[in-house]
């Protein structure tokens, strides 16, 4: 498939695609005319892409963690190392602590909101 109906086929824009590409994240065979083509299963590739950019990774990690899942079910693979592991771990650490830094800062907003709430007492 052409890199236009893989953008349509997972939402993510051609632009994205190339950048992928530059990363060494994806890699589409080329045809004669030097136009990307891409198998089948670049769909899930490009899935799994998008969820561990969502889950914050960068892309050096990203290209990391991919060669150790499975397209198919994301499960790991014997690529995964014990040192991946532990920068997983790290990532994991940080999500956390940013998760913990949002609750906190909702929770001084809910105080704004309830004390910008209260009826003037003049």
């Amino acid at each position: 498939m052409r890199i236009g109906e893989l953008a349509r086929r997972t939402g993510v824009s051609p632009r994205s695609l190339r950048y992928y590409e530059e990363r060494g994240l994806l890699e589409p065979e080329r045809t004669l005319g030097g136009h990307r083509e891409y198998p089948e299963r670049a769909v899930d590739r490009v899935i799994r892409i998008q969820v561990l950019f969502a889950a914050g990774l960068d892309s050096t990690m990203v290209g990391s963690v991919l060669p150790c899942m499975h397209d198919h079910d994301g499960g790991p693979n014997e690529r995964a190392t014990s040192t991946l592991a532990e920068d997983l771990l790290a990532e994991r650490d940080r999500i956390d602590r940013a998760i913990a830094d949002l609750r906190r800062t909702r929770s001084i907003l809910d105080e704004v909101i309830e004390t910008a709430s209260l009826p003037d007492s003049l």
